[in-house]
């Protein structure tokens, strides 16, 4: 840092009085040049012009960081005691003694000084937007509660947007954030203001800008703050919570980073999976390696993966299992994912996750918080876990209920039972000619035996299919499901183990032979087309046996701007309560129930 950057500097602390002693020094020191009795006497109004330097250096503090800030104040106090020694020496017989003393606090103060300004100078030259991400990796280097107090400045090109283009795209993407902190960030709309080097931004390269949840949820996460994501299916939220992550692990010094330092859990090993799969593309060029643990295989091979392993992706189950025989440990993971909330507390495992959660770092863990919907059992968890969390929502649920994508356009068709599976194969023969001969088709059923006769029924019609659902092993269901993705195989039957989460490229058709048990389940289903911002299809063949569920899908169907079949209208627009899983219809939910007043008599 140059003198002449020092002096343009603001002073951060009592500028006034730093003058007046400039002045001051100044003087003693033309003073001095005047009548040098040796050598030491010329070095030491010299020594005295360094220590104004460090002095004025530590004036422009307040646009530095915490520890830079710390590093100053020392050099400001040892600058000061060199000028009270300079003063004693003009009154003191013993001279040398001064000027040793003199050097010794200069030495500090100069350490302190070039320790100062090295850090706050941008390095190779770097753009200010660099040096700004640099800064935040110092500090998520230092751990997550200096995260917590690092404040995340926009990329240069980003603050200087007009307002008027911000606002704009948060219209368009319907965006709505809540941060009880007040502290807003511009969404990063475009990936050239996404921190970090052209290396870090190479896994975008396919991309031609970052999805609404991403763009929102990114400033917030290298911030360090609690995030909840509220999305639809298929919104890119895998890349939200992980491109964070694996910058965090890679800005650790290597002596920091071994340990468990992240941990992801799902309700399903596909989705489990699919996260592993994406976040290895993204963490083997940055040194990070993320291991995949899930029910339905070998405990003893799972159990090798983990040496040396930075993140953890598992499903509930399995993941408690390693905690209890102590082969994973979760007390260094400061980073901490929960994928599809609402349907991990939805299928029973609101217990296992407190548990995790419990007995990952205390303090300064950073939670994240990724669903479909907000009902109030994901609230209360996220009540109990995380701090001050920000919001993020995306489309027009601000409320959090379940919305269909609006790119997936939806047929229902009425129909009998009887005439579902001759439809069904009209279907697969409409949709399987022509130039739509490879396009991939998910069949959704709504047990594991229907699965298998629907499967077995289309393979005797001539059609390449495969199955993915609960009978069958976990190496069968990852092949099929690879067959699926990689196109081999462009059909596939599956019951709703495939319907949250699932990545799966290019599906075209989504077709519902029986309509799952809850409205929720259906939304997740057909989104699995129509992803990453491409259109899609679904047709779902409706009985008269699904009547109760009418209301609940009429106002999916008009929520998105759907036809609605009059046959469909005739079973009525009355939308069932959701009954208890033990319980049933008789379960009564009080969580919105008015406080009753208690009476007292006299």
């Amino acid at each position: 840092m140059s003198k002449r950057s020092r002096d343009e500097a603001a002073a951060a602390e009592d500028p006034k009085e730093a003058r007046r002693e400039a002045k001051r020094l100044k003087k003693e020191k033309k003073a001095e040049k005047t009548e040098p009795s040796n050598e030491e006497d010329v070095a030491v109004p010299e020594q005295l012009d360094t220590a104004l330097d460090v002095r004025r250096t530590a004036e422009s503090a307040e646009s530095l960081s915490k520890e830079e800030r710390k590093a100053l104040k020392r050099a400001k106090k040892d600058a000061a005691n060199v000028s009270e020694t300079h003063e004693v020496a003009d009154t003191t017989s013993d001279q040398d003694a001064t000027a040793k003393a003199e050097r010794k606090a200069l030495k500090h103060a100069e350490k302190a000084a070039r320790k100062a300004a090295k850090s706050s100078k941008p390095e190779g030259g770097t753009t200010n937007g660099e040096a700004t991400a640099s800064n935040n990796d110092v500090a998520v280097a230092s751990g997550r509660e200096d995260v917590r107090e690092s404040a995340y400045r926009d990329h240069n090109g980003l603050a200087a947007l007009p307002q008027s283009d911000i606002d704009v795209f948060v219209a368009e993407k319907q965006l709505a954030i809540e941060d009880p902190q007040k502290q807003p960030c511009r969404p990063i709309i475009d990936f050239k203001y996404l921190p970090g080097d052209a290396t870090q931004r190479a896994p975008f390269a396919k991309f031609s800008a970052p999805t609404p949840i991403q763009a929102a949820c990114w400033p917030y996460l290298f911030a360090g703050r609690d995030v909840i994501g509220v999305a639809e299916t298929g919104s890119g939220k895998t890349l939200a919570f992980g491109v964070p992550c694996v910058r965090y692990i890679a800005s650790l010094p290597k002596t920091q980073r071994s340990g468990v330092k992240a941990c992801m859990v799902s309700p399903t090993r596909e989705l489990a999976m699919q996260i592993h799969e994406q976040l290895v593309k993204l963490a083997e060029p940055a040194g990070v390696k993320v291991v995949c643990v899930y029910g339905g295989m070998s405990k003893d091979e799972q159990r090798k993966t983990l040496k040396g392993a930075h993140v953890v992706v598992a499903t509930p189950g399995r993941l408690n299992d390693f905690l209890q025989e102590g082969a994973i440990d979760l007390s260094g993971a400061t980073y901490v994912v929960l994928d599809e909330a609402d349907r991990m507390l939805d299928k029973g495992f609101e217990d296992e996750v407190r548990k995790i959660i419990s007995t990952t770092a205390p303090t300064g863990r950073q939670t994240l918080m990724f669903t479909a919907t907000w009902p109030p059992s994901v609230r209360e968890l996220a009540d109990t876990f995380m701090k001050e969390p920000v919001k993020v929502t995306i489309g027009e649920n601000a409320s959090g209920e379940l919305r269909a994508n609006a790119r997936i356009v939806q047929e229902v068709e009425v129909t009998t039972q009887v005439d579902k599976q001759p439809r069904l194969i009209q279907l697969l023969k409409q949709y399987q000619s022509g130039k739509n001969k490879n396009d991939r088709i998910l069949v959704f059923c709504l047990y594991k035996k229907e699965a298998t006769r629907i499967e077995e029924f289309i393979r005797r019609r001539g059609f390449n299919v495969g199955g993915i659902h609960g009978d069958l092993s976990q190496q069968k269901r990852t092949e099929s499901l690879e067959a699926f993705k990689l196109g081999k195989v462009p059909i596939l039957v599956a019951t709703d183990v495939a319907a949250r989460g699932l990545d799966i490229p290019a599906v075209k058709l989504v077709i519902n032979v029986t309509f799952p048990l809850t409205v929720e389940d259906y939304v997740h289903r057909i989104g699995r087309t129509g992803r990453a911002g491409q259109d899609g299809k679904a047709v779902t063949l409706f009985t008269d046996a699904e009547k109760h569920l009418a209301g609940g899908l009429i106002n999916v169907l008009k929520a998105a701007n759907q036809a609605v079949p009059e046959e469909l209208m005739k079973f009525g627009t009355t939308v069932k309560k959701k009954g208890h899983d033990a319980y049933g219809a008789f379960y009564k939910d009080t969580a919105d129930m008015k406080k009753a007043t208690k009476i007292t008599f006299d």
